[in-house]
Order: structure tokens, then sequence, then C-alpha cells
């Protein structure tokens, strides 16, 4: 499955889960992550997230896709796709 990962996080938390995002997805740019990935990474993703978090100050929101959707890019891409091997 294609997710896209998006958070909004305490600042004394965003370098832990831009880390941790980063050994799973492609960042793409700030707060924003995505990539395919199989229901196993899936559920660790989740599970990894929830415990890096404070559910009562931090807001993750992952949309799960079928497949990669198309972009559409306007303006300077961050991070672009063709820089992944």
């Amino acid at each position: 499955m294609y997710v896209v990962i998006v958070y909004d996080v305490a600042v004394k938390r965003v370098n832990r889960v831009k880390k941790f995002l980063r050994q799973h997805l492609h960042w793409v740019q700030n707060s924003v992550f995505e990539g395919e990935v199989t229901r196993a990474e899936y559920e660790r993703i989740k599970a990894g997230l929830k415990e890096i978090i404070d559910e009562d100050e931090d807001s993750v929101v992952i949309y799960r896709l079928r497949s990669q959707p198309l972009r559409d890019v306007f303006g300077t891409e961050k991070n672009p796709m063709e820089d992944i091997i």
C-alpha cells in the first residue's frame, strides 16, 4: 500500500519523528513523508509513532492509498522523487 504521513508535533519531538520516518519512507517536505510499505511495515510505523508522540499534544495523519498517486508539484520540490535509487 502507498501511504502519505503528515504530522504536527511539539518541537521537542520533531527530530525523533523525522528520524524515525526517514527509516521507512521518503521525505517530501516539512512534516510530510510518503512511500510504498507492506502491511507489516505500516503496523511498525504506527506503533513507532505512537511510542514517540504525545497523543494529548501531537497530531499524525496517515493517508492509505492502493497505489502510488499521481503528483502535481507547483513551485520548488524540496526533495524530488527522482533522487530515490
